[in-house]
Formats: structure tokens, sequence, C-alpha cells
């Protein structure tokens, strides 16, 4: 979403003409000077000259050469150099404009004026001609051609990052989706199994039903037990072996007695007779 606002109002008058002006003395603070404090930082601004003065004090057989120039402010080298020979000749002032092919303000970069020889370069003024469009940003002013109503807001379509879309995200949601399809295939198949246990298990109850309800149960007892034996969660307990043998009797008190027991005799005797009283007077009748 782009929001734009202005602060400009559309009663006052802009001049949408192209602007021309010149520097001040870009040297007045000495013989090297940062362009960006030279120059109106204005979009689309070109220089289209150089002018410039400076005198000379030297000797008349003396070597001298005077370098004004600026950097390249995009590449190596010089966007400009203007380059004036004193050699043999006296100190005098020069005043000098250099046309240059309105380059853009993004290639100027520092700016200098270099000796090579022997002699001094006093009062030095460096002047930069330019030109702009002041509507070179048409949002600058209201009455720029290509200028968007403030009030207006425009819908950018805006980009949806999809992570599913990502190749590695993709890979990371397949590689867990085989995962747990192969989880829930192996509890498939664990559950199909313990339902086959259990189908085995009735089948062989059926089959143990079958046997109790025989009327020769001793004819299968052995089937019986190996059937028994056979299904699976009968206690391990059911297999063991007692172990047998006989036990000793106990200890004797030495010289001791067991008295008889003649009441129970007596009774005994008794009952005897009744019995045997009874069943002489069912052969009588």
């Amino acid at each position: 979403m782009l929001l734009v606002y202005s602060c400009y109002s559309l009663s006052e008058e802009f001049d949408t003409s192209p602007v021309y002006g010149t520097t001040n003395n870009a040297a007045q603070f000495g013989l090297n000077w940062v362009m960006t404090r030279v120059l109106p930082q204005q979009a689309g601004l070109q220089v289209s000259n150089v002018v410039y003065r400076y005198e000379v004090e030297k000797n008349t057989e003396d070597d001298m050469l005077v370098h004004v120039q600026n950097e390249n402010a995009r590449g190596p080298g010089y966007i400009f150099r203007s380059t004036d020979d004193w050699s043999g000749i006296p100190g005098n002032s020069i005043n000098k404009a250099v046309p240059v092919d309105y380059i853009d303000i993004s290639y100027w970069g520092a700016g200098s004026i270099e000796v090579e020889g022997f002699g001094t370069v006093k009062n030095p003024e460096v002047y930069y001609t330019y030109q702009y469009d002041p509507c070179f940003d048409p949002q600058s002013n209201p009455q720029c051609p290509g200028y968007q109503d403030p009030f207006v807001i425009e819908l950018n379509e805006v980009e949806v990052y999809d992570p599913l879309d990502d190749d590695i995200v993709q890979e990371e949601l397949d590689r867990k989706s085989n995962r747990k399809a192969q989880e829930d295939e192996e509890k498939e198949r664990a559950r199909k199994k313990a339902l086959e246990k259990v189908e085995e298990i009735e089948k062989r109850l059926e089959d143990l039903l079958g046997i109790v309800n025989d009327t020769d149960i001793a004819g299968d007892a052995q089937r019986l037990h190996d059937m028994l034996m056979s299904l699976r969660g009968i206690p391990q307990s059911y297999q063991a072996q007692l172990v047998g043998g006989s036990y000793p009797d106990g200890a004797m008190p030495p010289d001791a007695k067991i008295p008889s027991n003649s009441r129970g005799l007596r009774q005994g005797l008794a009952s005897e007779m009744k019995h045997q009283e009874l069943v002489k007077l069912q052969y009588e009748k």
C-alpha cells in the first residue's frame, strides 16, 4: 500500500520550466572541496560549465603545472580535469570557462586544485554552472506533469509468500507425511495381527467346547489337554507339575499309649444292632 502526501498548496504558483544557476566559490576555503556542499542536491541536476580563476606566483624559469579537477564519483579517474602549464613564463592570473556535456550530479566527486613543480596558487575561485528540471520528480509539486493526487490510495499488488511453495518446507512436510503413513500402516498391521490371534483363540475355544460336549470325554483327554496348553493367555503355572512324595510320621512321645475310644465303640455297636433288627423285621413280614 502506497500513501502519498504533499505539503504544497494548489493555489501557489509553481514554475515548471528548467532552472539554471551558478554555485558559490567552491575554493573559498582552500584548494580542496566537497561537491555535496557546493552543488544543490537536486534530483536530475546537470553541470554544464566549470569556471575558474586564480593567481600564480613563481620564478619565470621554473616549471609549474596547475590542475583544476574533480574525481569521478562513479568510477576511477577524473570526471573533469583542466591543466594550465606555467613552465617558463612569469606568474600571472588566469580566467577560464570550460564547458562540460551536462554531466549528472551523481558523477561529481571531490574537487581540488593540484600544483606540480614550483610555484604558488593564490586567490582561487571555482564555480559550476548547472541546470535541473524542477519536475524531475513529479511528486515534488502538484503542478508537475505526472503528479498523483495525494488523496488517492494506490494499492500495489503484494506478492504473498506461501511457505508451502518452498521446496525445503515441502520436502520436510512430505517426509513427515510419509513417516506418519508408515506409522499408521504399522499400527494397522499390528491391529489385524491382534484380530487374527483373537479369532484363532475363539476358534480353539469353540473346538474345546465341542470336546466337552462329547460323550466320550476320556477318549479325548489328551486332545483336550493339548488344546488347553496351546491357548494364549493361560498362565504357565497350569503346565507346572507338583512335586510329589511321601511325608514321614511326626515324632511320637516315648512310651506313649493312645487310649481307645470306648464310648465311640459302644455307640457304633448299638447302631449296628439296630440296623440288623430292622432288616430282620423286613424278612419276617
